[in-house]
């Protein structure tokens, strides 16, 4: 791999902006190099091949003097040259930060040769060279000061934990503690971060200094309205936020401060590695320089990365250190192996059973639907007498698992184009580390539930009732039933099978859209509920299920009773604003919250969905002309709406002035095409709901219930459309604040003038 991908592929993706821009440069060598080319004459005799030109630079190179074996980076014994023989002289400036208010150091290059022919080229070269540098070097020290900071807030709040553990722990403890603390006054903040090899006896004769208890009566605890429990109280004004000394405050502070401490230690891991791969890249560009045109200028500038900043700092790693003992000690009971296993985990590793497994399945998939089709045409089900009761009943009873599959799917297009393009879905949704489904583990799930799905359709396919018990197969017509069972038992399951974590993430993401607004709301959270207001029809089929096997004759599929029933005519249109209701509250909490003051815009926009849905469902049930009109104007206000709201808020495109015309100033995908072409799809595809409107509810080759799963899926199709765009635009706010790890709220607030934080 050449070192400009591999480049790339290690950055962190939300810093790629602070990295040198070494494709950049490459540009400007290349433009030296034809330049050069363009000065040497070619051979007068033609016949020479490349080939045996070729071979004579390599009979060439083998008397050239030998460079030596114990010299790595060059020979310190070969003659030193003279002032005539510089390339560049590179100095360090003072220049004035207008945003920090501080004078900040960069580096200058003076090109000495800028009179020799292509001289201009090489100077521009310089000239982006020290821009790429100065931003590398501005960077990495705003990102040190910025953990340094974050350090000192961390010895903090270890120093009022460790005090908060001695007093629940051992109130003897505590007077000890107190007592010592008397005689041993003027504690340093760091001192719990900078953890070094201790005696692990508490020996006072040698000095140890105990853990001051005085820091509690300064404390409160971070109390931020996050749990049902915690928000009623905040809005009653009745949030204790004083101590209790109890072990939940222990437990509850060691989880926050331990997810803390692995945020801050991956945040100081990026640090390193930016700083590594910045040195490597600007060796080698120089290196490239130096072939390209014979010169020896690699040599003066990398000894002044060398000295630099960025090399000399040893911040980065005395905190690693620090923050890695410190970890171990008061979070894994000093086993190093845990700890560093933990902060450190190890990349996730692909299984090629799962590449087998989905191949498998979607063969298993294939050779099922061409066993019903040939089935259905054998037997002339089509034309069969129970082939509308099939419909009425069976049908939607499948379908639920078809839009399943299908969602499934379009996500793991989503996540392969994500993973393609370096979308950094994984810390944006926030799944733990390593626990994140590639698209083939989607795919696997995809597959392996439209294999029980097809299965079941194919010995379900029976038109006709026995003549004896006139009723269907009481074990066939349960199959549907057994299905959803089945998948909702593999989804609450507790024991590690079936991706634990990633089902206890979604159960928890779903929990928190059913108590919404109870909960603070995050970007999984309404993600989440996204996702449901595109399966309606889904929610609805889950409705015809409890009422068909509660309520029906699933042996004669006999549905007149949910048909006829005022309730479930209710219940229906209720079903179907569900989804929309969840995302209003979750809006009125987020505008509570303060966190976007466009929130009242989005929630107004869920309501016009809301009306818009009832007024569809009614008119659908009930007809009559001002049901229609009414049931159009809210759906063509809803749909306006909300196109505006997917293309300009969610996607963040049609920006007239933005360096890409009608996008946005920052693109993922190398075709600008694909924007428009899905802009273009959203609003064909949110116009589904003109068939309700139009009366178009069933063909002579397509029955009711089929053409309400084609309208179904159609929505489906367009949320993974919006899924990407949505999840880009967010990767991009996210590269622009250079934002690559998660805030952790931490536990402990300190009085103001006793420690700020």
């Amino acid at each position: 791999m050449k070192f400009g991908k591999e480049f790339a592929s290690q950055m962190v993706p939300e810093w790629r902006e602070a990295y040198m821009n070494y494709n950049y440069l490459k540009t400007l060598l290349k433009q030296i190099l034809i330049f050069h080319r363009g000065q040497i004459r070619l051979p007068e005799n033609p016949v020479n091949s490349p080939a045996k030109a070729a071979a004579l630079r390599r009979r060439v190179s083998l008397f050239r003097a030998f460079s030596g074996l114990t010299s790595r980076y060059g020979n310190n014994n070969s003659p030193k040259k003279g002032s005539e023989d510089e390339v560049i002289l590179v100095s360090a400036m003072q220049e004035a930060d207008e945003e920090q208010g501080d004078d900040v150091q960069s580096y200058q290059t003076v090109f000495l040769r800028s009179s020799e022919d292509g001289g201009d080229l090489e100077l521009v070269f310089f000239r982006g060279l020290d821009h790429e540098f100065n931003k590398v070097i501005h960077f990495y020290k705003s990102k040190v000061q910025e953990v340094v900071k974050q350090a000192e807030e961390l010895s903090n709040q270890m120093d009022a934990l460790i005090a908060l553990r001695i007093k629940v722990s051992s109130p003897t403890a505590a007077a000890v503690s107190s007592y010592f603390n008397e005689r041993n006054m003027g504690s340093n903040p760091l001192e719990v971060i900078q953890e070094e090899q201790q005696e692990k006896r508490l020996d006072v004769r040698k000095g140890y200094k105990m853990a001051s208890l005085e820091v509690l009566s300064h404390v409160k605890i971070n109390a931020a309205p996050e749990t049902p429990v915690s928000t009623v109280r905040n809005v009653f004004k009745s949030l204790n936020l004083n101590l209790h000394f109890n072990t939940r405050e222990v437990r509850n502070a060691e989880e926050k401060l331990k997810q803390a401490f692995i945020e801050f230690h991956e945040k100081l891991r990026f640090l390193k590695n930016y700083a590594f791969l910045n040195q490597l890249a600007f060796s080698k560009i120089m290196k490239k320089y130096d072939k390209i045109t014979s010169r020896n200028a690699s040599d003066a500038y990398l000894k002044m990365v060398e000295d630099s900043y960025l090399s000399q700092s040893d911040e980065v790693s005395k905190l690693i250190e620090r923050v890695e003992a410190a970890f171990i000690k008061h979070f894994c009971n000093g086993n190093r192996h845990q700890g560093m296993d933990t902060l450190r985990p190890k990349a996730k590793r692909e299984k090629h059973r799962v590449t087998f497994l989905v191949g498998c399945f979607f063969g298993f998939s294939l050779a099922l639907m061409v066993a019903i089709i040939v089935s259905i045409h054998a037997r002339n089900l089509l034309k069969s007498e129970g082939r509308t009761k099939y419909m009425d009943t069976i049908f939607p009873l499948y379908s639920l698992f078809g839009f399943l599959v299908l969602h499934m799917l379009m996500y793991a297009g989503n996540v392969y184009f994500w993973t393609r393009y370096r979308v950094n879905y994984s810390f944006i949704f926030g799944f733990k580390q390593r626990t994140e489904l590639g698209f083939k583990e989607v795919l696997l799930l995809s597959s392996g539930l439209s294999v029980l799905t097809l299965a079941s359709v194919l010995s379900n396919l029976e038109m006709e009732l026995d003549p004896e018990t006139q009723s269907y197969k009481a074990v066939t017509e349960l199959l549907p039933l057994f299905l959803v069972i089945v998948v909702i038992l593999i989804t609450i399951c507790p024991f590690d099978i079936f991706y634990r974590a990633n089902r206890f993430f979604l159960l928890v993401c779903l929990w928190h859209c059913i108590c919404a607004p109870l909960y603070a709301v995050t970007l999984p959270d309404f993600f989440l509920a996204d996702q449901f207001t595109s399966q309606v029809q889904l929610l609805r089929n889950l409705q015809f299920y409890v009422c068909y096997y509660g309520w029906g004759d699933f042996k004669t599929r006999n549905a007149e009773t949910c048909k006829n029933s005022e309730v479930y005519d209710v219940l229906f249109i209720v079903i179907a604003v569900i989804p929309y209701w969840i995302r209003v509250l979750q809006c009125i909490r987020r505008l509570c919250d303060g966190r976007d003051s466009t929130q009242a815009l989005n929630g107004l926009k869920y309501f016009s969905t809301i009306a818009a849905v009832v007024t569809r469902t009614i008119y659908s049930q009930k007809r009559g002309t001002t049901l229609k009109i009414i049931s159009a104007s809210t759906s063509s206000v809803a749909t306006i709406f909300s196109t505006y709201w997917d293309i300009v808020m969610d996607w963040g495109l049609l920006c007239k002035d933005s360096d890409n015309p009608w996008l946005r100033d920052k693109l993922i995908l190398p075709n600008k095409s694909i924007y428009f072409i899905a802009m273009v799809l959203n609003v064909i595809l949110r116009l589904a709901w003109m068939q309700t409107v139009l009366d178009f509810h069933e063909a002579p080759f397509l029955h009711k219930n089929a053409l309400i799963a084609i309208v179904a899926s159609l929505e489906i199709i367009r949320r993974g459309i919006w899924n990407f765009f949505r999840l880009e635009n967010e990767h991009l706010n996210n590269v622009g604040k250079f934002r690559a790890v998660k805030s952790v709220p931490l536990p402990f607030s300190y009085e103001d003038g006793y420690k700020s934080l």
